[in-house]
């Protein structure tokens, strides 16, 4: 029984640092992320952003980014999906060699493996005087009214479309967790990545017809280890004596 309970912590995986990225998602074309439709009425949107609650400001989830980021690099290794004995399986990739899940995880059974890689929600970033939000027909935000066009029948079918209007920016802010045994190397290259290929892909929903192009600028990256989290302890213990 000794045994088995040492081997279970020799094989504990430890945390080595962290990665901190900080920056801007800056929306060049109509960003969409649709929130609840609970408040619509007629004649009024027919799909709503995704707001605060509190400031009924739009944001960006941080599922809506990590999400997106995942599915390029699957897409670009070609590891979306897989085959189960003789059932096609869709969606994220559960193998552990893969990058996209060795950078964000897996909740198999068999294997989970923790993400690696933290996104908080994106804010919308105010500034003082801003002339973007001026003449915009909605709070923070347009409608955009486009038109289905039956190809049977021809008929006319509107729908308004609420969106973040391009010139728009909102905070970044990734965490990339290292652990023992990790490539970390490959980590930073698979997220460097993922970044990029968002940048020329889309944000939210429907990106094939325009919406949703955004330009990632990285303002600072930052890495903390272990030890300097407990210097930073020590320093706030000590500042908390001093003041008594």
């Amino acid at each position: 029984m000794e045994e088995i309970k040492k081997d279970k912590m020799n094989n504990t995986t430890k945390l080595r640092k962290k990665i901190i990225y900080k920056g801007r998602i800056k929306v060049l074309t109509g960003l969409h992320i649709g929130g609840t439709n609970s408040a619509m009425g007629i004649g009024g949107l027919d799909s709503l952003v995704v707001r605060n609650p509190l400031t009924k400001e739009p944001f960006i989830p941080g599922s809506s980014i990590k999400g997106k980021l995942r599915s390029l690099l699957e897409v670009m290794d070609g590891t979306i999906g897989g085959k189960i004995s003789n059932e096609i399986k869709h969606g994220p990739s559960e193998d552990s060699e893969i990058r996209a899940v060795k950078l964000h995880g897996t909740a198999k059974k068999d294997h989970q493996r923790p993400s690696r890689l933290q996104v908080r929600d994106a804010h919308l970033i105010l500034i003082e005087d801003d002339e973007i939000f001026k003449d915009t027909d909605l709070h923070y935000t347009e409608s955009k009214t486009e038109v289905v066009i039956d190809r049977i029948i021809s008929a006319a079918m509107p729908r308004t479309i609420e969106r973040v209007p391009a010139g728009a920016e909102f905070e970044l802010n990734m965490v990339l967790n290292i652990f023992d045994g990790d490539d970390e190397e490959e980590l930073k290259s698979a997220l460097d990545l993922s970044v990029k290929l968002l940048e020329d892909d889309y944000l939210g929903g429907n990106g094939s017809r325009g919406y949703g192009q955004v330009e990632i600028v990285m303002e600072k990256v930052e890495e903390r280890t272990i030890d300097s989290y407990v210097a930073m302890a020590s320093k706030l213990v000590a500042d908390h004596e001093g003041n008594i």
